[in-house]
């Protein structure tokens, strides 16, 4: 009678549930599974570190509405990728990590990086558990898969040890459970709807906040359609940039700070008041507003301020209930009332306020004017990663997006590093797509050689790198004497060299001409490439109303 290794009812078992892409770092115990992934049909993109294997597969979870998967191997492979981990969880991003450990007939004696794994990814993840027989493996990874996806989406980890993934036992014994359906979609109360419209038609000044959660549960169109019918400002987070177009008329996110401000009553969709959007308290929001939510998660329900209305629901599903309701119960709000006026004048100052340095020619560069060249250069639906500091909250401000899902950054947990991982991730599920990575230097160092793997793919990325040298802040020059400055990097680093020692195609850039030309050529190569793009040392975002609410 035929047998089979643990490794192989693995993949089998990865592949039975639809899982479509796994990265890791292949070596001791996982080398065999690594390999037969993709005998089983699976892609497998071996990464240059494993925090950059759990950062892609978070990001392919993200994009295609599925539990993305990651490999590592035991010890410091499994602690590389704690960081992953928990930015999955912390975004509400499903992500299974299936990390191999030295075998179980061995414990406590000492073998070849032995750790308490399962212990140590415990606090960053939904469930952690381990495998102790080959025929489990099925039924663990489909558990794992439902408990990553279902519920408020996050991190899974599951233990397999050497000996384990090497044991044989009789293939016909082994029980592949079916694929795990998609999450329900629970329904909204109908008296909650009825009371979320009665405190919006009731408020003077109503304001949607559209997070990311609205991009995972593809609400986009219900989002549209209940703005519409309601006239209602809204806006977007981070990553909820796109849900509704950014160009949309009554998107009010140039005026952030007054529109938060001056909110009498404030609907959440897919959005949370956490340090993001500063926790719902004063001085960023008005004392005694009014929050209608919506969650899937109950415990999420009225955190940090008292909901007025509170709704466990899938959000495409309650809000299309509102917009039914609306369509029986219709409420607009008042297009040429003082709300909507003082919205209006504060987006037009913020625009006008902007343009010198949208328009700049100075050399060195600031962040402004290269990234308006950027957002003429990109095609409609290319996919944005951003992240690092001024890099990526300036970003938000000048770069445009027309459709949910072209932008990633560093999310919730504002974890550095997520850039070259996410990149990897978006050219892989859109191939037919320009991928662009927009980072800081001090963002791209967590990672720099992922673009190795960009190469050896044939990846559609460009990486583009406000170099400033150094983190925020940076420096002309070292001193001649002493120690660099803690912000500082070496300065004039030529960056685009590293994609160069691949085979990639590198650009420097010092003035808006240069960057012009660039983007020009880099966006229209068959693969990978990067652009650095000098700027000042001191270069920073324009003056803020107010800080955020961190330490």
């Amino acid at each position: 009678m035929a047998t089979v290794k643990g490794s192989h009812i693995t993949a089998r078992a990865l592949a039975s549930q639809g899982v479509r892409e796994v990265f890791g770092v292949i070596g001791i115990p996982v080398v065999e599974l690594c390999l037969v992934l993709q005998g089983e049909g699976l892609t497998y993109v071996g990464t240059r570190h494993e925090q950059a294997a759990g950062f892609a597969a978070q990001a392919v979870s993200y994009l295609r509405r599925h539990v993305g998967c990651a490999v590592t191997v035991s010890g410091p492979g499994l602690t590389n990728i704690l960081t992953a981990m928990g930015n999955a969880q912390a975004n509400g991003w499903p992500l299974l990590v299936l990390g191999g450990s030295s075998d179980l007939s061995r414990s406590g004696m000492g073998p070849f990086q032995e750790a308490p794994q399962v212990l140590a990814a415990a606090p960053f993840c939904k469930w952690s558990g381990q495998a102790t027989r080959p025929g489990d493996i099925p039924r663990l990874i489909a558990h794992a898969l439902r408990t990553a996806w279902y519920g408020r989406p996050g991190a899974v980890y599951l233990d397999l040890p050497g000996d384990v993934l090497d044991a044989q036992v009789e293939e016909e014994a082994v029980v592949y459970p079916p694929p795990v359906p998609p999450p329900p979609k629970p329904h909204a109360d109908p008296a909650d709807i009825d009371a979320a419209l009665d405190a919006l038609a009731a408020a003077e000044r109503p304001l949607a906040i559209v997070g990311k959660g609205a991009v995972w549960a593809d609400a986009s169109e219900e989002i549209r359609r209940l703005v519409e019918a309601t006239a209602m400002p809204f806006l977007p987070s981070p990553m909820g940039k796109g849900v509704l177009p950014d160009a949309h008329p009554c998107s009010v996110a140039a005026a952030r700070s007054q529109a938060l401000l001056g909110a009498d009553a404030i609907l959440l969709l897919g959005s949370r008041l956490n340090w993001i959007m500063h926790f719902g308290h004063p001085p960023r929001f008005a004392e005694g507003v009014k929050v209608i939510q919506i969650d899937i998660a109950p415990e999420e329900l009225g955190m940090n301020v008292p909901a007025a209305v509170a709704m466990v629901a899938d959000l495409k599903t309650a809000v299309g209930q509102m917009v039914q309701r609306l369509e029986e119960r219709p409420w607009r709000c008042a297009g040429e009332g003082p709300w909507w006026k003082s919205l209006r004048e504060h987006v037009a100052a913020k625009k006008a306020e902007l343009e010198p340095g949208l328009a700049s020619n100075d050399v060195p560069m600031g962040y402004y004017r290269p990234l308006w060249e950027i957002q003429q250069a990109l095609p409609p639906d290319a996919l944005v990663i951003s992240e690092g500091s001024n890099t990526m909250d300036i970003s938000r401000s000048v770069l445009e997006h027309a459709a949910p899902g072209l932008r990633l950054d560093a999310g919730t947990w504002g974890t550095m590093g997520v850039g070259s991982g996410f990149a990897l991730a978006a050219a892989l599920v859109h191939p037919e797509r320009r991928v662009v990575a927009v980072l800081g230097d001090g963002a791209f160092g967590f990672d720099p050689l992922e673009v190795e793997v960009a190469v050896r793919f044939r990846l559609n990325i460009t990486w583009i790198i406000f170099n400033n040298s150094g983190i925020m802040v940076g420096t002309a020059e070292l001193p001649a004497e002493g120690p660099p400055p803690p912000f500082a990097f070496t300065p004039g680093a030529r960056y685009e060299k590293i994609i160069e020692a691949f085979g990639g195609q590198g650009f420097h850039c010092e003035s808006p001409a240069d960057l012009k030309r660039a983007l020009k050529n880099a966006l229209k190569l068959d693969g990978p490439s990067m652009i650095n793009v000098a700027i000042h040392p001191s270069a920073s975002r324009a003056p803020q109303q107010f800080g955020w609410h961190t330490r």
